[in-house]
């Protein structure tokens, strides 16, 4: 892996799918409808993903 890659890039990298792609469309102010089109979820579990992707990146990150 490249030394300019971010440790918040690795451990995206390390997330199962569906939890990176939530959070990299998020962080790219990807509309929500969006976001759940992509992930072909319902709006109201979003939120739900969100925290759970965000505290899978938490852990992984502390293990970097």
């Amino acid at each position: 892996m490249s030394d300019d890659t971010t440790s918040y890039e690795r451990a995206l990298r390390k997330l199962p799918l569906s939890y990176s792609l939530a959070l990299r469309l998020r962080d790219a102010g990807v509309a929500s409808d969006l976001i759940c089109e992509y992930l072909a979820v319902e709006e109201a579990s979003l939120n739900g993903i969100f925290s759970i992707a965000e505290a899978k990146l938490r852990r992984i990150s502390d293990q970097l």
